[in-house]
């Protein structure tokens, strides 16, 4: 019923030949084994896209949204991402490029903008500025992401000091204001392509650099073109996971199998906080965290992928408490518990949002993916107008008023940093992967990932000294 339903959303939005497409370039990596990852963002929801091998995650075992990926209430381009091993990712755009055609096929451009530290340094540079002087006035802007010049002068006394009483500096900050936020220099994107029905120059005007071509546009006006995009990502876990499994092969004669997700030695392990070098989880906090958790379960890696950022970390004190002592878990209304158990009463997904503007207010779960992106961005003209006709819904499913407007007053506060479970379900499983694999082969597994850090030495000491607390002896 459910496969029928996406079919005729799929069908009726015009994006048939988006799912041939991304399942034909996946399937060749796979029969050139070249990694594939199971998945990554909202597309793994798509029970089509799970069954044409697009993804590798049941949406209905994980209780996935595909609205949450195509809403045929809202027009919008489906996004695949997809994963490959780092090394072989252009094995696939080069299969892409042959099968279309190469005046078909093009990567984009992207374009680097003038930081407020950079627009110092090129203006000081054509005023010819001694380079002494320029560094020390760029070195006094704050290291913040996407700071201003003008936020710098409100944050800094020191370089406000220098602007009021140095004619010289107010000049070079002056006419870095009026350049910061301007391209600098043109570049390719990372993991963007584009592949048309005509050739790439009948829509947009193209860029070559080096022997590459890309588009002049950038991805959101290709997008608003309603040109097809696709990203080809570069994973390095990937390659490691792969690495790993062909050095257990090679020395062990074991094919790697990774069950059903339900390993204890795996949890074990995770739990005592040995995590270096396992997908996601590697940082001190997120040990720290795991050790508190005591995980046994997909599900417990999967909330921690989405709770360890700021804003739903406060949540997780919450979540542990409750997994710990599920007789006190406190439901706002018992209409919530169905939807909210899983994650013992916590809420974590923005799809459990979604799941509660369906079942108390008898919303489709378009209109309710709709009604969280506008929660999301504080739209509050749309918010107070769904709040009306959130309570009038609530109310005629016997929900109590003030047990509607609390819930809603909820899912507004948590909306704000709710996460994608689909996304999170995909990068639980290379998670748990990893963990495995460092749980059983723990030689192999430590091989493979030092070698990938052969191009960044700052990273190998740190793997050495786990591997000798593993008792793995280094040559």
């Amino acid at each position: 019923e459910r496969l029928d339903y996406e079919i005729s959303v799929i069908d009726k939005m015009g994006y048939i030949d988006y799912f041939l497409i991304v399942a034909d370039f996946i399937n060749y990596a796979k029969s050139q084994k070249i990694p594939v990852g199971p998945g990554r963002g909202s597309g793994a929801g798509s029970i089509a896209a799970y069954l044409i091998g697009i993804t590798d995650i049941d949406p209905l075992k994980f209780d996935l949204i595909f609205e949450r990926f195509l809403n045929p209430e809202r027009v919008s381009m489906p996004d695949f991402d997809v994963d490959f091993c780092y090394e072989r990712r252009q094995e696939v755009i080069d299969y892409v490029s042959n099968k279309y055609g190469k005046d078909h096929v093009a990567q984009i451009i992207t374009f680097g903008t003038m930081a407020a530290r950079a627009a110092i340094r090129d203006v000081a540079r054509v005023l010819d500025i001694p380079y002494q002087k320029a560094d020390m006035i760029a070195k006094l802007v704050p290291h913040s992401l996407k700071i201003t010049i003008d936020q710098a002068l409100e944050g800094s006394q020191e370089l406000r000091k220098l602007y009021d009483e140095d004619i010289e500096t107010k000049r070079v900050i002056d006419i870095s204001k009026k350049i910061e936020g301007l391209a600098r220099q043109a570049s390719t994107h990372a993991c963007g392509v584009v592949i048309t029905k005509e050739p790439v120059v009948n829509y947009v005007p193209l860029y070559e650099n080096e022997g590459q071509i890309s588009t002049q546009y950038t991805m959101t006006t290709l997008e608003e073109l309603g040109l097809l995009k696709m990203d080809f990502l570069g994973l390095r876990t990937l390659t490691v996971i792969d690495d790993t499994k062909k050095l257990v092969k090679k020395i062990r004669n074991i094919d790697v199998d990774f069950g059903a997700f339900d390993d204890p030695d795996t949890y074990r392990m995770l739990t005592q906080g040995k995590t270096l070098g396992v997908f996601q989880m590697e940082s001190p906090g997120f040990r720290k965290m795991m050790m508190k958790m005591e995980p046994d379960s997909i599900e417990d890696i999967i909330v921690m992928i989405s709770l360890y950022r700021p804003g739903p970390m406060d949540q997780i004190p919450r979540y542990i408490r409750n997994k710990n002592n599920k007789d006190h878990i406190e439901y706002t209304h018992e209409s919530l518990k169905e939807i909210l158990k899983p994650t013992y009463g916590c809420m974590v997904y923005q799809e459990q949002v979604m799941q509660i503007f369906r079942k108390l207010a008898g919303y489709s779960l378009g209109r309710a993916d709709i009604v969280r992106r506008a929660m999301g961005k504080k739209k509050i003209d749309v918010m107070n107008k769904e709040r009306e006709v959130f309570i009038e819904g609530a109310y005629k499913n016997g929900i109590d008023k003030d047990s509607a407007n609390k819930i809603f007053d909820e899912m507004a506060e948590f909306a704000k940093y709710a996460f994608n479970k689909s996304h999170a379900a995909c990068y639980a499983v290379v998670a748990y992967r990893t963990a495995y694999l460092k749980a059983y082969y723990p030689s192999e597994f430590m091989a493979a990932t030092l070698n990938s850090f052969l191009g960044n030495l700052d990273k190998i000491p740190q793997y050495i000294d786990e591997c000798r607390a593993l008792g793995i002896e280094i040559i």
